[in-house]
């Protein structure tokens, strides 16, 4: 190995650190953040607990682009995918996740909007044009079955199912986010694509101010916990300003549907955050659910076997391409 080489393996070995770290940090704040969700929103209206936790992101965020100096112009086109992402994932995702939270538990949530990455796959399919494998297409089957048994399971649970059709809003404008975030960072920073995202998603949810500003005063007036504020500034900093800067890392490296997996331990870990910290848990038909759920997103990202017509016509280096 020539000595030009040792500091390349050294910064690749760099790199997957810092991907994997990022990739571990976002999942675990990702999950808590459900949990946080539940506490609060009792005491803060869902439109209200989005606009502020926004709204700490974004200057949070923007103290961060101020110490990272890096700015780079976007395009037309960028304008018009950043605003689609801001409104999709940041906006509408934000209310309807707290919305749904408000009837079903941190763990049930977690486990229906884990569908996304699905979601996400099939746009890819469809909006890129990479294609929709069988096992992709037998995934979906799969986990829709899930979702039809945490909705039965939930609905005699907690006594109604629209919780879990906003969880289902919420996936959907979680995976049509990712779709449209994915494209802006080849070029632009992924502070800054977060960053105008949260910006984006504070000015949609602005109608609900009036919200936040009740709830606070209910903190202030010790109708709601002074947690419920904290509650809101950690949303905020962690699942938000920190979180999605780590995951527009990742996904600036590795592609959206790879990328997706590492959300499958998402509802357990908010299964089991709930069970500690609430006690509750999913019903028990709830809980099958989500592990079908699962095994049809496992479903969804396996691979056919190529068929091999010639076997010593195919030399290694070319029947297995790197990607």
């Amino acid at each position: 190995m020539s000595t030009n080489d040792v500091p390349s393996s050294a910064g690749m070995r760099r790199e997957k650190l810092l991907l994997g770290g990022a990739i571990i940090f976002t999942v675990l704040a990702w999950a808590s953040a459900f949990l946080v969700i539940r506490g609060v929103a009792p005491h803060i209206h869902p439109g209200g607990l989005a606009f502020g936790r926004l709204l700490v992101g974004a200057v949070t965020l923007a103290v961060l682009l101020a110490f990272s100096r890096r700015w780079v112009r976007p395009t037309g086109r960028e304008w018009a995918l950043l605003a689609g992402y801001g409104v999709l994932w940041f906006g509408l995702y934000n209310v309807a996740l707290n919305t749904a939270e408000t009837t079903l538990d941190a763990g049930t949530t977690a486990m229906i909007v884990n569908v996304g990455p699905i979601l996400i796959a099939l746009g890819g399919g469809l909006i890129f044009h990479e294609g929709i494998s069988r096992w992709l297409a037998i995934g979906f089957v799969v986990a829709f079955a899930g979702i039809v048994l945490i909705g039965i399971g939930s609905g005699a649970h907690f006594g109604d199912l629209s919780g879990m059709l906003w969880c289902l809003v919420a996936a959907v404008t979680y995976a049509a986010g990712v779709l449209t975030q994915k494209p802006t960072l080849r070029r632009l920073p992924g502070i800054q694509v977060t960053l105008l995202g949260c910006l984006i998603g504070a000015v949609v949810t602005t109608p609900f101010a009036g919200q936040l500003v009740s709830g606070v005063e209910g903190i202030a007036a010790g109708d709601a916990p002074p947690a419920a504020l904290v509650g809101i500034v950690y949303l905020g900093v962690v699942p938000t300003a920190l979180a999605f800067t780590t995951w527009a890392y990742a996904l600036g490296r590795v592609p959206a549907s790879r990328l997706g997996i590492s959300t499958y331990v998402v509802p357990p870990i908010a299964v089991v955050l709930g069970w500690v910290a609430f006690g509750e848990v999913p019903a028990p038909l709830a809980l099958a659910g989500g592990v079908v759920c699962l095994v049809g997103v496992a479903l969804s990202r396996r691979r056919s076997r190529p068929a091999v017509v010639v076997a010593e016509q195919a030399p290694v280096s070319e029947a297995a391409p790197g990607r």
